[in-house]
């Protein structure tokens, strides 16, 4: 008797931290133009992790957990 097709595991997202570093760094710069890079960076993953995690609470409470 065949096996049925598994449904493979989803890759878990990979998941780049924006570390308090680069923005001491660009804010001890004085450089507006890289502050704002980096500030819009930053709240552009801040985003991105409320967003994934929104996603993962309704895969937690759709599992039943």
């Amino acid at each position: 008797m065949a096996k049925a097709p598994t449904k493979p595991s989803p890759k878990p997202p990979v998941i780049v931290p924006l570390y308090a570093v680069p923005i001491k760094q660009a804010a001890a710069s004085g450089d507006v133009r890289a502050m704002k890079s980096i500030a819009a960076k930053g709240r552009k993953h801040l985003a991105d992790v409320q967003a994934a995690l929104t996603k993962l609470e309704a895969a937690i409470k759709k599992a039943g957990g």
